[in-house]
């Protein structure tokens, strides 16, 4: 396998990455509250993780990558309220348009999305050991997550409890022992979703989703967990105190990634401030491509700026340079099949070519470097304008040469995009394959709702789903098929 190099949060360092159980790999990445359209601020966050995972499985790895749905919060069920619509049809609506623009963007890596009240009884369950064990309490019908009995809460972040004392932006509840304790199960509120508990009706807090999804898919201790920086406190340090408390293994992540901000006007893009753009608008306008290009063109930790009207007619006329030679060849290939016969390249050009795939795998190992990888395919573009020979009497093969730095590309940039062809795909296929065992598991279990929330999801991305004869048959149907 190869030597991989990812910077970890919680230790502030970069460390040899070394999966549990290789060549398995658990990664989670914390998804969407679709009470709203999403921004592009969201697309940053999951095309880095789509990136991360093409270029393990590119190594060798078999990832299984989940990504959580929070489909009822407090947001959601205002806005539900405000537009007269239960929140958790919302949340589908904005989840089925969400997953249409991951689509669009080559976002195509993610094995599984649960949702979260899918999961309620995971849910009580761990809020039951955690009360058991005296990390939580209930109160006035709601559960709160006692701080204090967790010592290292605030290690991931380098935020201190106090911060949240008495004149913060903590709101005070009735029955909290301390302000920074958060809640697990709240008490059921008129005319809100509730489901039943110990405790009395009510509904799940946001941190315990996550934890409780993962221990039932991943395990009480897996790889890698990603999202945004602005969840690494309070969201990610409260999931580390609840599983680590629950099932008494520690870490519950090996490695914690984090990716950078996107920027409007100084601010960080976010919903809830209002400052953001659209992001199946943005896709219309300049092209998934070129907002993919825009957002890799840049290592993942860092900040990204976004500036209207500039930012991404520039990454628009940089992706035109790039892709030119790869648009090129690819037209000749398709009009002249792979065998066409034609000159060959130097020994020297053929070399240069599989040493730079070599050098995109090491720059891609070390905390994947996207930006380096891109000024690398630059270079390789100013190569291939400088050939003896044009295109056009290539051979074949001598052409798909010069395209394998591109290929590379596709494979673990995905870039260019590549449209689903008539046949599935081998990851699309495999992202099915870890879906349909998910909802057979459901119907063992007689999870009927479950099983058919899974096909569901399968039928409103294009995969037709039927069981006959004691097993289960797909296929994928364009539309208007």
């Amino acid at each position: 396998m190869r030597r991989i190099q990812i910077y970890d949060t919680l230790s502030r360092e970069s460390r040899l990455f070394v999966p549990i159980t290789p060549p398995k790999v658990g990664l989670f990445v914390c998804g969407l509250t679709p009470y709203d359209e999403a921004h592009i601020g969201h697309g940053r966050t999951f095309v880095t993780f789509d990136v991360v995972a093409r270029a393990l499985r590119r190594w060798g790895y078999r990832v299984f990558y989940v990504q959580n749905v929070t489909n009822l919060d407090d947001r959601l069920i205002q806005r539900g309220g405000a537009e007269g619509t239960d929140p958790l049809l919302l949340a589908e609506r904005h989840f089925a348009a969400w997953t249409g623009s991951m689509e669009r963007l080559g976002v195509r890596s993610v094995n599984y999305y649960p949702f979260a009240t899918d999961y309620v009884p995971e849910i009580v369950a761990q809020i039951q050991k955690l009360v058991e064990g005296s990390f939580a309490y209930p109160a006035s019908g709601s559960v709160y997550y006692d701080v204090a009995r967790f010592p290292a809460y605030g290690r991931l972040s380098g935020q201190k409890t106090e911060a949240q004392r008495p004149g913060t932006r903590v709101t005070p509840e009735a029955g909290k022992r301390a302000p920074e304790d958060f809640v697990l199960w709240k008490a059921a509120t008129p005319g809100e979703p509730w489901w039943e508990s110990p405790w009395g009706p009510g509904r799940p807090g946001w941190h315990i989703e996550d934890t409780a999804i993962t221990v039932r898919l991943l395990g009480a201790r897996y790889d890698l967990h990603g999202g945004g920086l602005d969840l690494k406190f309070p969201h990610h340090e409260a999931e580390i105190a609840q599983a680590e408390a629950a099932t008494g293994e520690s870490p519950l992540v090996n490695f914690w990634m984090h990716a950078g901000m996107l920027n409007l006007r100084g601010e960080k893009m976010s919903k809830s401030l209002g400052n953001v753009v659209r992001l199946a608008a943005t896709i219309d306008e300049a092209g998934p491509e070129v907002l993919r290009f825009f957002y890799l063109n840049a290592h993942y930790r860092s900040p990204l700026d976004f500036v209207e009207g500039k930012s991404l007619p520039e990454a628009g006329e940089a992706f035109e340079r790039w892709s030119a030679p790869y648009r090129r060849l690819t037209a000749l290939l398709t009009r002249d099949g792979p065998d066409r016969e034609g000159a060959e390249l130097p020994e020297s050009t053929v070399a240069e070519a599989d040493d730079l795939v070599s050098r995109l795998d090491e720059v891609m190992a070390n905390d994947f470097n996207t930006r380096e990888a891109i000024a690398l395919l630059f270079g390789w573009v100013r190569t291939l304008s400088v050939l003896p020979q044009p295109f056009e009497t290539l051979s074949g093969t001598a052409m798909e040469t010069l395209l394998s730095p591109y290929r590379w590309s596709e494979q673990v940039l995905g870039l260019p995009l590549i449209a689903t062809g008539a046949g599935p795909s081998e990851e699309l296929a495999a992202s099915v394959r870890v879906a349909l065992e998910a909802r057979r598991r459901a119907r063992e279990r007689n999870d009927f709702a479950e099983a058919d929330r899974i096909r569901d999801e399968l039928k409103a991305a294009g995969i037709h789903v039927e069981d006959r004869g004691g097993t289960t048959h797909w296929e994928l149907r364009r539309a208007s098929e």
